[in-house]
């Protein structure tokens, strides 16, 4: 399974440039779609799924062109939007049975046992015949990854996909999502939490004010980060000047001050000490230091 996206841009009616000239190769695998609000993920999310027509450009998705091959995209995809909905009258069990027969799953044999599978594995199965409306926040985020897998889809798209989880419940959700990635998928995962990322996404990209910023292995954009990242125990007013002129990463309380974390293309800060670098440290000097310097 692969998509090739080329020249590919979104101009919204009012003028807004979401998308601008994106060029990208997307493997089987875990793909990490990172960038702020208003980059333009969920733009390129809904174009991927076929809900959002692209303004010019051309996506090929296992070789079928977006633009002329929609029904075929449809039957191999599965989609778990942010504002994820369905209908509060329904029981757990019985929506993600309908979600199963719009995924074409027409055996009712086979689709109590694919409900009762992912009841079970997204930690449902005893809050079955609840009421869908009754969960509770992360269930109810539970139910959107079980609608979105019960298909066995080939290409899998999913906006925040662990907001509202919990730390548990983002590793069980992480350990699902490699476990698809095995068998030819392509998971496109976009989220602002970096460590979903840096956990199991084999490449990446970040996009920018609607621009392809950086795209490659999460390695690969920390090893630019390498000798830009520091730490300093400071003090007072050394603390408010370190803030107030740095992009500060992390800060922890000490004895005698605040031991520091910051981003900088270089500093002559007295005491200061360089680290290895995060995906985070990374996302955040790139932003900071290469995104508004560079034309694209």
């Amino acid at each position: 399974m692969n998509i090739s996206i080329q020249n590919l841009n979104k101009v919204y009616d009012n003028g807004k440039h979401a998308l601008s000239d994106i060029n990208l190769e997307i493997g089987s695998g875990m793909f990490g779609l990172l960038g702020p609000n208003g980059a333009g993920k969920s733009t390129l999310m809904r174009i991927l799924v076929t809900l959002m027509k692209p303004t010019s450009g051309t996506i090929l998705i296992n070789g079928w062109d977006i633009s002329n091959n929609r029904a075929e995209i449809r039957k191999t995809l599965g989609y778990l939007p942010q504002d994820f909905r369905f209908f509060t009258k329904l029981k757990t069990w019985e929506f993600l049975d309908y979600a199963a027969r719009l995924a074409g799953v027409k055996s009712k044999k086979l689709r109590m046992e694919k409900v009762d599978l992912w009841l079970e594995k997204v930690g449902l199965f005893d809050v079955r015949d609840r009421g869908a409306d009754k969960l509770s926040g992360g269930m109810k985020r539970r139910l959107g990854i079980a609608q979105a897998l019960i298909g066995d889809p080939k290409l899998l798209v999913v906006d925040e996909p662990t907001t509202g989880l919990d730390p548990e419940e983002r590793i069980r959700f992480r350990n699902i999502l490699s476990d698809i990635s095995q068998n030819d998928a392509v998971i496109i995962l976009s989220t602002h939490i970096v460590g979903d990322i840096s956990s199991i996404c084999q490449n990446m990209t970040l996009l920018d004010n609607g621009h392809l910023g950086f795209s490659g292995s999460p390695e690969n954009l920390i090893q630019d980060t390498r000798g830009h990242v520091f730490q300093v125990n400071v003090s007072g007013t050394d603390y408010d000047e370190l803030k107030n002129t740095y992009p500060i990463i992390s800060t922890i309380p000490t004895g005698d001050g605040w031991d520091v974390q910051f981003v900088a293309d270089n500093t002559n800060i007295a005491g200061v000490n360089q680290i290895e670098p995060t995906l985070e440290h990374a996302y955040v000097y790139f932003m900071e230091y290469v995104s508004g310097n560079n034309e694209f």
